[in-house]
């Protein structure tokens, strides 16, 4: 097995995943989505595998790098963006993979294709991490090294991770929502799809505060999936089953772009806080629908990428875990 140098880093509230809703999408529902649809600011492609070699700079590639991402949106675009700077200055070929949707099955595939297409480096979002461990301990095996962004694979061979410890980012959503409630209020809480270790981490993190530090009542947490039609159904019944709660928690970026078209239609003045910072986002606590957003640095992602894939290609040292930060953004909060 080829050997890449890495350095290792220094040493029950309610639950319910609500299923497809109420049997069908509710008229406020409905029009949200088709608002979604005519600003065409979820999926950036209509297909599911979603494809971008990049090679504008005149220089020959000389390398290829593989990216994956959970799942096909406009909050990626930003990673994209910086990726291919970064690429096109290093002479670097990048093959950009999604899924239309959050779909494990098409996360293996796509990892496969590129084992086998003999790309020069993989960087994924992995969004079941027992499951992927598998392809990119293969990957590794067969000299192609791998990181991991957003969300993490600890029990692989991946050599790096980007991002950041999510128990303590959701510990850190727990204090702003401390300090916005005085310590007191009902809270809703939208996450995505139930496997994935980041979200499974940001929820343990912001749990334990809220019942350590707090009296603060988790009235609901709700998951989607990942799918942008069930995070409307899902807040639009919370809203109806608790119309009295004080604030919305959404522990992912599909959660929050939920919250402000449905803040927007509802004209609700309640604090709505989320994960991921992108244009859409920023412009919604511009606009008083966003309260507060957690950011990472994700417009740093596609560069750190680019720069530790080059690298490991090149069989220099890489840390275990390359740590982008937390960041709020919004309003002053005493938490």
């Amino acid at each position: 097995m080829p050997t890449f140098k890495r350095l290792l880093p220094n040493a029950n509230r309610r639950s319910s995943g609500r299923v497809a809703g109420k049997a069908k999408v509710t008229a406020l529902a409905a029009a949200l989505l088709l608002a979604v649809v005519t600003v065409g600011c979820r999926d950036p492609e209509p297909s599911r595998d979603v494809s971008l070699a990049v090679s504008e700079t005149g220089v020959a590639a000389t390398r290829t790098f593989g990216i994956i991402y959970p799942m096909a949106d406009a909050y990626y675009e930003t990673v994209t963006d910086s990726a291919k700077r970064a690429a096109e200055q290093a002479g670097v070929r990048l093959v950009i993979k999604a899924p239309e949707e959050v779909n494990l099955e098409q996360q293996i595939r796509m990892m496969e294709t590129m084992i086998q297409q003999g790309v020069d480096g993989i960087a994924i979002s992995p969004v079941h991490p027992d499951a992927l461990a598998p392809l990119i301990d293969k990957a590794m095996e067969a000299g192609i090294p791998v990181i991991c962004f957003e969300s993490d694979a600890p029990d692989s061979r991946r050599l790096a991770y980007i991002g950041t410890d999510n128990v303590l980012a959701g510990e850190r959503m727990g204090g702003a929502i401390d300090g916005l409630l005085k310590g007191r209020g009902m809270v809703l809480v939208s996450t995505g799809f139930s496997e994935s270790l980041n979200l499974r981490q940001r929820l343990e993190g912001f749990l334990d505060y809220i019942n350590r530090n707090t009296q603060i009542d988790v009235l609901e947490v709700s998951y989607h999936q990942g799918i942008s039609e069930q995070a409307l159904t899902n807040l639009e019944g919370m809203i109806d089953d608790h119309p009295h709660f004080d604030a919305f928690v959404a522990l992912d970026f599909v959660s929050g772009a939920a919250s402000i078209l449905v803040w927007k239609a509802m004209g609700l003045n309640r604090y709505a806080l989320t994960f991921g910072l992108m244009p859409e986002i920023s412009e919604a606590i511009g606009n008083g629908q966003i309260t507060l957003a957690v950011s990472q640095d994700e417009a740093r992602w596609g560069e750190l990428i680019v720069d530790l894939l080059l690298k490991a290609s090149n069989n220099e040292e890489v840390p275990a875990f390359l740590d982008t930060g937390i960041s709020l953004v919004g309003v002053e909060t005493e938490g």
